[in-house]
């Protein structure tokens, strides 16, 4: 037999092997728990043994069909990291109209440890199992199991019940820890036919074979058997590895291993097929036509007398349209909840100030459109929420709303006080929305910034026989920078903000300090101030060594992965340029400078500029690094790390003067 065959062959036999085990809970074994640490993955913090599934429909005359799924998971903590792992979350969908709650039920959760040789084995008490409200549509259950250590095996099992057929729970098979080995069954009675939606990118295995079933139920006393045949569908995997979350991702739940099911058509005897499969148009829609949607959009009396005389001596639709968006932002304080419908309502939360993300944003519709100003409502998922796959209203979580001016779109989200026209919150960027008008049509719209926001620094600066640095920074934080800049350090007091600033560039002295356009959002935030450096030049005998930053030199890489199977998320396209002018102290001259480098690719998405230059008693640095997109795909990560790469690479360079 050739190696190559028999390579192969072990493969399938080892493949074979780990799904003819037997994965069972209550066989915890003292192997298992003094196992010290991962055999595939050492810097594991813990691990799934294994993790199981099975989604099967029972039959009751009142409801009909009811799906279950029963859940199995064995886990291992290896190290003290990995112990937050032994607290589970359950979520369940509580917002349905003409549907029961999903109900949870716990039938077994204990934790395992070795003592004195012995397998001792803990229950979860009742006071370590608790639920809690996420919003108006979902609720988790919470478990926390005790005694645990580095070195337990937790074992959990739940049957998770619900009557709404058109999704299937949804099954994950990858995780930040490695999964040894997970399986998913559906039974499916062959009056369904679902879609199967795999994501990630985890090697999914997939059999499907058709079996017969027969399951009995009371109807009027009697008892009687319904027999039909379903489809039993078993997905697996064995030995996924953890997916590591670096910097820039989006949402990392968007890209684990996981399958999804979707219910596309009903068909029982002597019935037509009915379709179930249905449109974001149709989501839409529908959510269009609820009362705290649609309804909530019509109401105009409660807010008439306060707006009417804003706008009245306004002319222009972009005039009213600013006045309106800023009475909205400093009138409303959001209370943190998102949802696309309204709780109390648009004229309470009017009066009261206060609201949630559906009640600010379509009053913000309403006062709009009574401006005779082209608003409508626009649905999203937050990147919290993550992607939605396919069309369901339980895949959407918050609203924001579109002006049509002259034929341009723009966007408005009220609920943060530094969001402007087409600023929006970065909670927002997920893709795409779905706008809605009146009539309950919709389309699709792209909530990714195209616009790029420049921050630039320049900085003149003097150096002092002795090394120290004296000079002045003019630093500008354009668009997204300068909402990003507002959000995150409108709450400091200027003292705690400088001392950050000061910590964030090598430990430099501030003074002068002044900050232009904090609060007017149209302009660009500029803060100009003077500095006293006394860490960024060495002296080693008769030669000054500095980067050619000075103090905003970075070094750290944040992309070190050798690869990357998922999409790197900027947020925003952006471009960052320092151009720094140094005066050369007397009695020295320049011995060397780095070397000067331009460096784009061919599809355009990054551009970086090196340029350095001199004369007798200047130097003078140009740096720039320009990201032109929002996303950049897995497949030019390589190329993307090469250009940070170079862009650090530049800024530890020397630049190197020589005493005369």
């Amino acid at each position: 037999m050739s190696i190559k065959k028999a390579f192969i062959l072990g493969l399938l036999i080892t493949f074979s092997n780990s799904y003819c085990q037997k994965f069972e809970l209550g066989k915890v074994t003292i192997e298992e728990l003094n196992e010290k640490k991962h055999s595939k993955d050492t810097s594991a913090v813990a691990a799934f043994l294994f993790k199981k599934a099975k989604t099967f429909f029972d039959y009751d005359v009142k409801n009909g069909f009811v799906a279950r799924t029963e859940f199995s998971i064995r886990l291992k903590i290896y190290k003290k990291e990995g112990l937050k792992w032994a607290n589970f979350e359950m979520p369940y969908y509580v917002g349905y109209e003409n549907l029961d709650d999903d109900i949870i039920s716990i039938s077994k959760a204990f934790t395992y440890n070795v003592e004195n040789g012995k397998v001792i084995k803990e229950e979860v008490s009742s006071e370590g199992k608790f639920k809690e409200r996420i919003n108006e549509f979902w609720q988790t259950k919470i478990i926390t199991f005790p005694n645990v250590k580095v070195g337990s095996v937790i074992e959990l099992k739940y049957v998770l019940k619900s009557q709404n057929l058109s999704e299937l729970p949804v099954f994950q098979f990858q995780y930040k820890i490695p999964v040894n080995y997970a399986q998913y069954v559906t039974e499916i009675p062959g009056f369904y036919i679902y879609k199967g939606i795999k994501t990630g990118y985890v090697d999914i295995t997939m059999d499907d074979k058709i079996e017969y079933k027969s399951q009995t139920f009371n109807e009027h006393y009697t008892t009687k058997t319904l027999h039909y045949q379903q489809i039993k569908t078993t997905y697996g995997v064995v030995n996924v590895p953890a997916l590591i979350e670096e910097d820039y991702v989006s949402n990392i739940n968007d890209y684990y291993g996981k399958i999804e099911n979707e219910l596309q058509v009903i068909q029982f005897p002597n019935q037509k097929p009915k379709q179930m499969a249905t449109t974001w148009e149709d989501v839409a829609k529908s959510i269009y036509l609820e009362k705290e949607f649609g309804k909530e959009l019509e109401k105009v009396d409660y807010f008439i007398n306060d707006v009417k005389p804003l706008v009245l001596n306004l002319n222009s639709d972009n005039e009213k349209m600013l006045k309106i968006f800023e009475f909205i932002k400093s009138r409303m304080v959001w209370n943190g909840k998102y949802g696309y419908y309204t709780n109390k309502g648009v004229e309470v939360a009017y009066l009261e100030k206060t609201g949630n993300v559906a009640e600010i944003n379509l009053m913000l519709v309403s006062i709009l459109r009574m401006a005779g100003i082209d608003s409508n409502p626009v649905l999203i998922s937050t990147r919290e929420n993550g992607v939605a796959l396919f069309p369901n209203r339980s895949k959407l979580n918050y609203v924001i709303a579109s002006v049509t001016i002259d034929g341009k779109q723009l966007l408005l989200d009220a609920t943060e006080k530094w969001s402007s026209i087409n600023i929006l919150p970065i909670r927002d960027l997920n893709q795409t929305g779905r706008l809605i008008k009146k009539d309950g049509l919709s389309s699709e719209v792209d909530l990714m910034p195209k616009m790029i926001s420049n921050n630039f620094v320049n900085l003149i600066a003097s150096i002092s026989p002795d090394g120290e640095v004296n000079g002045n920074i003019r630093e500008q934080y354009f668009h997204y920078c300068g909402s990003s800049f507002r959000n995150k350090y409108s709450n400091l007091s200027e003292e705690s903000y400088l001392e950050k600033l000061e910590n964030t560039h090598k430990g430099i002295q501030i003074k002068d300090y002044k900050i232009e356009n904090k609060y007017d959002l149209d302009k660009q935030v500029i803060e100009i101030y003077s500095f006293k450096d006394n860490n960024s030049v060495e002296i080693i005998g008769d030669k000054m060594y500095f980067s050619p930053l000075l103090m905003f030199e970075k070094n750290e890489n944040l992309f070190k992965q050798e690869n990357r199977k998922y999409p790197v998320d900027f947020i925003f396209p952006k471009h960052d340029k320092y151009t720094i002018i140094i005066n050369i102290p007397e009695g020295y001259v320049v011995e060397s400078l780095p070397t000067e480098s331009i460096l784009n690719t061919e599809e355009k998405f990054i551009d970086f500029k090196f340029l350095v230059s001199k004369n007798v008693k200047q130097i003078t640095v140009v740096m720039s690094l320009k990201t032109e997109v929002s996303i950049v795909s897995a497949e030019n990560y390589t190329i993307l790390k090469d250009f940070f790469r170079l862009y650090l690479s530049k800024q530890t360079e020397k630049i190197v003067l020589k005493k005369v």
